[in-house]
């Protein structure tokens, strides 16, 4: 499952956290690079414990884990810390497939990386290129989404960042460890929670709704890993 997931930040925050991304100290992208991946990486980042990065990344967390479309969709359990990344003067990600398991710097915790996420922080209008190609069940989407604005999809899949010919490209790029592995379970699991949602808003004294929600929470407790 492929979710676009508008406004985390509004407008004025992303200028904000723009202006700050700008004026930061920004290191070779290949520092958190696995030994594949860095052959095919050109980019820049924060490094992990930069101060601006932990600012945002903690405000971003905090945000997502009060939105309810998150929420539904991810099923969080655990997560790698956002990181930040910078895409100009021709830089590139070609085709790779996210590492299965990330440790934080300076923790002993674990994460699985069940779901992959980007957070944009430039406008698409503000760079030429810079689309994230993703391969999945469905085809190839390519994703070029509004300053503010997630992308959340399966960390399994095959995916990219095109070259960035013009401007540059801010964002931030994290990954889930879900309480439910599998894809298609938890695409299911979704799929229901915004139907019985939709009930509850258009016909909240509906009969079936306390079957529905019962299905719902018994399926999640058949499945999720705690």
């Amino acid at each position: 499952m492929l979710l676009h997931i508008p406004q985390v930040f509004s407008r004025d925050e992303v200028l904000r956290i723009r202006t700050a991304l700008e004026a930061a100290k920004w290191l070779d992208g290949r520092i958190t690079a696995g030994y594949q991946s860095a052959r095919a990486k050109h980019n820049q980042q924060l490094a992990e414990d930069d101060p601006l990065a932990r600012e945002v990344a903690e405000a971003m967390l905090q945000r997502l884990w009060q939105h309810p479309l998150f929420m539904s969709a991810a099923l969080p359990h655990k997560v790698f810390p956002p990181l930040f990344n910078r895409y100009c003067a021709g830089g590139s990600f070609d085709f790779h497939i996210d590492n299965a398991i990330r440790q934080a710097k300076g923790s002993l915790e674990r994460v699985r990386t069940d779901l992959s996420s980007t957070l944009f922080f430039s406008d698409p209008d503000d760079y030429d290129g810079g689309e994230l190609v993703i391969q999945d069940t469905y085809g190839t989407q390519r994703v070029k989404f509004a300053a503010g604005d997630l992308v959340l999809y399966p960390a399994t899949s095959l995916h990219k960042v095109e070259p960035v010919t013009r401007g540059e490209r801010l964002a931030s790029f994290f990954w889930t460890q879900s309480l439910v592995r599998d894809d298609g379970q938890r695409t299911l699991l979704f799929e229901m929670d915004q139907a019985i949602q939709q009930l509850t808003r258009d016909i909240p004294d509906h009969p079936a709704l306390i079957q529905l929600t019962g299905n719902y929470h018994n399926l999640l407790r058949r499945w999720a890993e705690v």
